[in-house]
């Protein structure tokens, strides 16, 4: 028995050539995994997990953090996709949640509907406390206060007097819309009293103005009323034709805000201020802005905004 100088195991003859010995071949694989084991591990402990940071301050899986004006954000390329969203702050700064890109669509549409809610809530608030005869500070600069600077401006301006003035709507739903608005600073329906019933009337009657003189009101129908639960502050009637052609409607709750019970008639608002002297808005309100779309002529039901455009367009012709 010979000794082999590869496997140094006995051997019946002398071995060579390591590839021929099978001893060696296996020995041979064990070292080869020892060395890719120690390969990958250098290769983590000097790469790392690679995370976002803020200033090199790793943010953290699921957190969320504040950026500041010159403060640098780090995201990792191609491997992680975000995108940051930018929302107001209260003190001023700037927090970033951030989302995957796939689900960016419904979190957009997800910011709308809590703007929306917060803004009802904002002007819930200042109508209590307006009640109770406090003064509550609001912020000028948000985009809920945007009717108070449009009711300013001259461009926008289509009527006044001393009680009202009359803008078109920065974004209308139909060819002709228009918002009637008191000089007098109500923030909403809420806040609406007795006292009020006569200013009520007075925006009703400027309201008929508007469309007795509009070249189109023998073709077209229109409708004045308020919005339940309004997304803007300042109490607002909406004059509005009935054809909602316009580029601005653009979803269902833009439909239904307007074709449901949603939208309160002004001569309701009235009888209810003469009888019980404030307006009451029914529990569940909000939920008819999640309606199937309907149009309002024929009640036939549409699956989409642009199916219901073209629908519009056999009860609305140009």
């Amino acid at each position: 028995m010979l000794q082999c100088r590869f496997a140094g195991l006995l051997a019946r003859r002398v071995i060579t050539n390591p590839s021929v010995c099978l001893i060696y071949r296996q020995l041979y694989w064990v070292e080869a995994q020892k060395r890719l084991s120690k390969t990958k591990n250098a290769l983590g402990s000097k790469l790392g997990l690679n995370p976002t940071s803020i200033d090199s301050v790793v943010v953290g899986k699921g957190n969320e953090v504040k950026i500041k004006p010159g403060q640098q954000l780090h995201i990792v390329n191609q491997l992680y996709p975000y995108t940051v969203q930018f929302k107001e702050d209260p003190n001023g700064s700037h927090s970033i949640p951030k989302r995957p890109r796939e689900s960016a669509s419904e979190d957009r549409e997800s910011k709308r509907e809590a703007q929306v809610v917060k803004a009802a809530k904002q002007t819930e608030e200042v109508s209590v406390s307006a009640s109770h005869g406090e003064a509550k500070r609001e912020s000028a600069g948000h985009w809920s206060q945007g009717l108070k600077t449009s009711m300013q401006d001259p461009n926008m301006q289509v009527y006044k007097d001393d009680k009202v003035v009359v803008i078109k709507d920065k974004y209308p739903k139909a060819r002709h819309h228009w918002l009637v608005l008191p000089w007098q600073s109500i923030p909403s329906l809420k806040a609406l009293c007795e006292e009020h019933c006569d200013l009520v009337k007075h925006m009703q009657r400027v309201a008929d103005q508007m469309v007795q003189q509009c070249p189109d009101s023998s073709s077209l129908r229109f409708r004045t009323g308020y919005h339940a639960i309004p997304s803007m502050s300042h109490v607002h009637l909406h004059v509005i034709s009935q054809d909602f052609d316009s580029p601005c409607l653009k979803n269902k709750k833009h439909w239904n805000s307007f074709t449901t019970d949603y939208f309160i008639e002004s001569h309701d608002v009235i009888q209810m201020l003469e009888t019980n002297g404030r307006v009451t808005v029914k529990e569940g309100t909000s939920e008819l802005l999640k309606l199937p779309l309907r149009c309002h002529m024929c009640c036939k039901d549409l699956p989409t905004i642009p199916a219901l455009k073209e629908h519009l367009k056999s009860h609305f012709p140009r």
